[in-house]
């Protein structure tokens, strides 16, 4: 059965995060309801993408696009040379899920232009083959009242971007968004929540749980305690990264490595005291789009200091 997609409001979500106390004098970040088991159709139409912020630009992407509102009809697993299996459709598109969602209870916080970079997948028809286990099969009804197909409770979406079978350009969009595993996990290696990537020009530098680039701001203080002068405007820009323990922090200095609380009463990771962010212009893994933006921000050493910035 074919479902009509309308937009609808963005619904904003929050997640707590737990909080630490800090030797640097402070401490340590949708939607729609009801899962049920679900039972093979394929796509046509066309799509020119408006170019919104969430991923998509102002090209046509004529193939995964044209399949917005069609069912998923039988679900395969591809094996992809980097992200290892994945959950695709029919036609052989990928399916991504989006950290922005929840899975217990399912809900699903895109909705409007972020709906129309990444379409939701219809829960009518869809089936699995060998590979998926069909009790984790399930829907979700969004905020317009449509079915949309979860798999272990996480709503699944195609990405607009993809053109053709076995794309998978919408893997760590923003940092939020990655092809699903067959048990509805994220495909690709799990990543700490910090840790150490060499980067070819910067070096050894911090990456978030996404792999996504930390950048410090030159502007922050550190002693006698964590303070983000990041604010407004510029903290949506650069977006706080989220306290994370210590032990889940792999090759980073533990020293001064903790969370503080900002002036809205969000928690903030530092690494040596230093509050750090990722960059909302770094759209995929390794990108370090932020390095040097306004001689003020730098990705960021082990150790937590600025890397590249003028002595």
């Amino acid at each position: 059965m074919k479902t009509s997609w309308r937009s609808a409001s963005l619904v904003a979500t929050a997640a707590a995060v737990l909080a630490l106390t800090t030797a640097c004098g402070q401490e340590n970040g949708a939607q729609s309801t009801g899962s049920q088991n679900v039972g093979a159709t394929t796509a046509a139409g066309g799509y020119t993408d408006p170019g919104n912020g969430y991923g998509a630009d102002s090209t046509t992407a004529p193939s995964a696009a044209a399949a917005a509102g069609q069912s998923a009809g039988q679900l395969a697993v591809a094996e992809d040379a980097k992200l290892g299996k994945i959950v695709t459709d029919s036609a052989g598109f990928t399916l991504y899920r989006f950290d922005q969602d929840t899975a217990s209870p399912p809900k699903s916080s895109c909705d409007g232009d972020c709906a129309t970079t990444w379409p939701p997948v219809p829960a009518d028809g869809a089936s699995v083959a060998s590979g998926i286990d069909r009790s984790l099969l399930g829907e979700v009804t969004r905020s317009d009242g449509t079915k949309q197909l979860t798999v272990a409770g996480w709503p699944m979406y195609r990405y607009v971007k993809d053109t053709k079978a076995g794309d998978t350009n919408g893997q760590g969009v923003k940092g939020t968004w990655f092809a699903t595993a067959p048990t509805g996990k994220k495909a690709g290696t799990a990543l700490p929540g910090l840790s150490v990537r060499n980067d070819p020009k910067l070096g050894q530098i911090v990456v978030d749980k996404n792999g996504m680039t930390v950048y410090r701001f030159m502007k922050d203080k550190a002693w006698p305690k964590s303070v983000s002068n990041c604010t407004g405007a510029c903290i949506e820009k650069w977006p706080a990264v989220a306290p994370v323990a210590a032990n889940d922090a792999k090759g980073v200095q533990k020293k001064g490595l903790m969370g503080f609380t900002r002036p809205d009463g969000t928690k903030q990771m530092t690494v040596n005291c230093w509050p750090i962010y990722t960059f909302s212009g770094d759209t995929a893994p390794g990108d370090t789009n932020g390095q040097g933006v306004g001689g003020t921000w730098y990705a960021v050493a082990p150790d937590g200091k600025p890397v590249g910035a003028p002595k």
